[in-house]
């Protein structure tokens, strides 16, 4: 038995690579392929169960996300963020709110939970997935100012849903919901993990020389960020802003080594090497691999309403989707990117982690937000695969563009064609 799971290991290796040079000639996401060979592994053959990984399955997915984010943040320029910032926030609020409105009045009026419940269940799926979109985007080789917001609008709403969706399970809990507790633990949350992650990004860069003389000292930088993120989660923080911003903040070392030689000439900041930064690529690419995997096997269909009411509420956020780009997404945007961000609103690692909880803690309808979630990330990260595909090679993509009229085309904006800094993952 070890030996055909090791087996199987190497296989999927493989297939992983096969299937990323699939995606430049057919269009079909990887992604898709692997949560296809989970589903296969999982729900439909019984092959493997997700309880049998124990508490290694929870670890391992947050290890995966905070490698991707950290790797992507390495990638991205400050002047990118400047220009995208504001942009990225416009979308990430108008795409949250739309999905939680949606998702909360679908819960109340057609599953009848409670108004608090329901609004739960809103935030848990608010969200868009990182490990999701950065994969898709970076193979499509989007303009580097599409790439950039979709990126950030993915790691700002996934921490978003995060914090509010704890914020509001603890007041359902304790059955008194504060607006104002909330809105102050999701912007403490914000600013102290962006800080945190800044002091560790300026901390390191200036030890990581040193390190470098170490032998066998490649993976000590992915040991502080593992430090970091548990330290920003112990202290109450987002864990993923602080692993974001550290990535960043090794990726412009130039920047604030400028700023700090002024003062403390004998610092000598680094950043990554070239090396370095292929090293954290493979890593990423192996652990994505698995993720995929992993999300198939964690699917559940143990109740054909819940699947059937996810699927609903998945299409209705799509539908959504499209006037949320049309007025959260500059117009300097070409119509061809603009129709791809319109077509990604994938629900991912968040939203599981985030559904187990009511039922965990003994809420009402617990078991329904679990079960539904589950069917609503299989649904969202296959649409988003399938309208992708679809764009290049149907009708769908000139449907999208005709609602998305306005926007410009690929040889009016600059980068068009370019893969986006954000999006190499």
């Amino acid at each position: 038995m070890p030996a055909l799971v090791i087996a199987f290991i190497g296989a999927l290796v493989f297939g992983a690579h096969l299937f990323v040079a699939m995606f430049a000639k057919t269009r079909v996401p990887d992604v898709l392929l692997l949560i296809g060979i989970g589903l296969l592994l999982g729900p439909v053959t019984h092959l493997v169960r997700p309880e049998q990984f124990g508490s290694v399955g929870p670890v391992f997915t947050t290890v995966t996300l905070v490698f991707l984010l950290f790797e992507s943040g390495t990638e991205l320029q400050l002047g990118t963020i400047q220009r995208v910032l504001h942009g990225s926030f416009l979308l990430s609020v108008l795409n949250f709110a739309a999905t939680t409105a949606v998702v909360a009045v679908a819960a109340w009026k057609v599953a009848h939970l409670g108004v608090g419940t329901a609004i739960l269940m809103g935030a848990i799926l608010g969200g868009t997935s990182p490990a999701v979109v950065i994969p898709i985007a970076a193979q499509l080789k989007m303009q580097k100012h599409a790439g950039a917001v979709l990126f950030l609008e993915s790691a700002i709403s996934d921490v978003v849903s995060i914090v509010l969706a704890l914020a509001l399970l603890d007041g359902l809990h304790a059955g008194n919901l504060e607006v104002g507790k909330i809105v102050g633990t999701l912007l403490g949350s914000f600013l102290l993990a962006g800080i945190l992650g800044a002091a560790g990004a300026i901390f390191w860069s200036n030890l990581l020389s040193r390190v470098r003389t170490l032998q066998n000292g490649m993976f000590t930088t992915a040991a502080f960020l593992f430090l970091l993120f548990g330290l920003a989660e112990m202290l109450g923080y987002s864990g993923a802003i602080a692993s974001l911003v550290f990535g960043i903040g090794l990726g412009n070392v130039a920047w604030h080594g400028a700023l700090l030689a002024k003062r403390f000439p004998s610092l000598e900041p680094v950043g990554l090497n070239s090396r370095e930064k292929g090293f954290f690529a493979e890593i990423v690419f192996l652990l994505k691999t698995f993720f995929f995997v992993y999300i198939g096997l964690s699917i559940q269909f143990r109740n054909l309403s819940y699947i059937l009411f996810g699927l609903g509420v998945t299409v209705l956020l799509f539908v959504v989707r499209i006037p949320v780009v049309r007025f959260g997404v500059t117009r300097t945007t070409t119509v061809t990117d603009a129709s791809r961000m319109a077509a990604m609103a994938p629900k991912g690692l968040a939203a599981a982690v985030l559904a187990s909880l009511p039922l965990q803690q003994g809420l009402a309808h617990g078991d329904f937000i679990q079960n539904t979630t589950y069917a609503v990330v299989l649904f969202s990260i296959l649409l988003t695969s399938v309208l992708i595909f679809l764009q290049d090679r149907t009708f769908v993509g000139r449907l999208y563009r005709w609602m998305l009229s306005g926007f410009a085309k690929a040889d009016e904006s600059d980068g068009a064609g370019e893969a986006p800094e954000a999006s190499k993952a």
